[in-house]
């Protein structure tokens, strides 16, 4: 089934504004459905969760709406999934709740490939503890995470590896259940950054190998908030710090204060607007969303290539995303500009494709790039052919 972009596009008021988006990576813009969702939650009585009151009835039933919809989305069960203000802020909480069964001689391993939120929290929960730190490299001529660079820095005391499901800089989408088998060879805990892979593939989490893993619906559709799900015996084996009368149970225990129902409504409507962009997939909601995102990256690989082969045939462009398996998400740079001129005059043109590392510094940095980092171009279900066009028309009339 191919998209209907068409359709997709007039359901996104951003757009009007004539824009040319391509920085989906930092965050997409937002379909009408989920607006609508957002105020029909804040427009209606709203309280704190129960069953007493009508406001307390609609938040408990925005709270179970949103956690079976990203139970679907992340093949994953309903009570395991955990809301939170941000995918960081998830990750710096479970890093602290982890860290209480580390000491001295343990080892955590975090990979040069990551976004800085999938590294931070880890080695600072590991230095609180005095635990060590191991580095993953990746190989920056291919842009490729492989097995035996993780293979490469583990060992009997390690306690947990973090590794991007997808690279929010260049792409690259290393083999997780590959890698999850060699963590969990060593006893380790196996945890996913799947920000930016839950933008463009199917997630399963039995089939990646992880033992946790976080998302951020603003990444593809939604509304601006973390999500965090994991194995269920080993969520109910954690005990984070929490207030004392606050629920105990999972997942509302790893929960801190009032959660945002607006938000998770926005979140559920995001994700029924995801299994509705094949409109002839049937089924369970899971179902449509395997179809829906199948019809995603047809689309979105379709796009990836023609920027390809349109850059190629530009002058003075280095490409990095090189990787065998990849997000429709391209960095390069251009001979004799910097990556900020160029991203100022790409906006001068009406597009926007901005400039940067992205917080993914040790990656730009082993590729060479620097914290200046380079131009990225990011796809969504609502980009289309025209717009890949003028970004091409755009990048060949640059002034150097």
């Amino acid at each position: 089934m191919a998209l209907d972009v068409a359709a997709i596009r007039a359901h996104v008021p951003a757009l009007k504004s004539g824009t040319a988006r391509f920085d989906a990576p930092g965050g997409t813009q937002t379909p009408q459905p989920v607006i609508d969702a957002i105020s029909a939650a804040l427009t209606a009585p709203l309280a704190n969760r129960g069953r007493t009151t009508e406001g307390e009835r609609n938040a408990d039933r925005i709270v179970d709406g949103a956690r079976s919809a990203l139970a679907d989305l992340l093949g994953t069960a309903p009570g395991t999934v955990v809301f939170g203000r941000s995918a960081t802020q998830l990750a710096y909480d479970l890093s602290r709740t982890l860290a209480k069964g580390w000491g001295p001689g343990d080892e955590v391993v975090v990979t040069r490939l990551d976004h800085d939120s999938n590294i931070r929290p880890w080695v600072q929960a590991a230095e609180s503890v005095g635990a060590g730190v191991r580095w993953a490299d990746f190989d920056p001529a291919t842009g490729e995470l492989r097995p035996e660079h993780l293979a490469a820095v583990l060992g009997p005391r390690t306690r947990l590896v973090a590794v991007t499901g997808a690279s929010n800089l260049i792409g690259t989408m290393p083999d997780l259940p590959a890698l999850a088998s060699l963590v969990h060879a060593q006893g380790a805990h196996f945890h996913v950054d799947a920000v930016h892979y839950a933008s463009h593939a199917v997630v399963d989490l039995a089939a990646t190998g992880a033992d946790t893993l976080v998302c951020s619906p603003y990444k593809f559709l939604g509304p601006h908030l973390g999500v965090l799900t994991g194995r269920a015996e080993l969520l109910e084996s954690l005990r984070p710090d929490k207030l004392l009368p606050s629920a105990d149970t999972v997942p509302e225990r790893f929960e801190l204060g009032t959660l945002p129902y607006e938000l998770l409504a926005g979140a559920s409507a995001a994700v029924d607007f995801l299994a509705g962009l094949d409109p002839e997939a049937g089924g369970s909601r899971r179902d449509r969303l395997v179809a829906s995102f199948a019809a995603l990256e047809a689309h979105e690989d379709a796009l990836r290539e023609r920027i390809e082969r349109g850059l190629a045939d530009l002058g003075g462009v280095t490409v990095y995303s090189r990787a065998a398996r990849r997000t429709p998400t391209l960095l390069f740079t251009v001979a004799g500009l910097r990556p900020a001129d160029v991203y100022r005059q790409l906006a001068g043109h009406g597009i926007d494709a901005p400039a940067g590392s992205f917080y993914a510094v040790e990656a730009a940095r082993r590729l060479g790039l620097g914290d200046e980092g380079g131009v990225r171009v990011g796809l969504a279900p609502y980009s289309s052919a025209e717009d890949v066009d003028r970004l091409l028309t755009a990048l060949g009339a640059l002034e150097r």
